[in-house]
């Protein structure tokens, strides 16, 4: 699953995904996330960025998916780099932007493999 408010960042990640071979549930908010990840128990993996609009930004959204969805590995994404990493839970990873497709895809590959 990929959470981003900016279409353009979104279809970005979403074009590497696929290309890869992964099939790609997309969110525009934390809140959308939190229901898709409810809905579709098949997500392995969620890439997030941190400032979107919502309830709650991203790593309070990568804060509670990992407590409830501890199967889904997690990766996310600021351009803020100031205490996000450091506040995130043990095992959710944090790359900061810039970032391209392809290191995503190597991220998420070390994940679900």
């Amino acid at each position: 699953m990929i959470v981003d408010d900016q279409p353009l960042l979104l279809m970005h990640v979403k074009f590497a995904f696929e290309d890869a071979g992964y099939v790609v549930i997309q969110a525009d908010s934390a809140d959308e996330a939190l229901i898709a990840l409810d809905r579709h128990p098949e997500i392995c993996a969620m890439f997030t960025d941190v400032a979107m609009p919502g309830s709650i930004d991203g790593a309070a959204l990568a804060a509670k998916a990992h407590k409830s969805h501890p199967h889904v590995s997690i990766i996310v994404t600021s351009g803020e780099q100031r205490h996000v990493a450091a506040d995130l839970p043990a095992g959710v990873q944090f790359v900061p932007k810039p970032y391209t497709g392809h290191d995503i895809i190597r991220m998420i590959g070390e994940c679900v493999s």
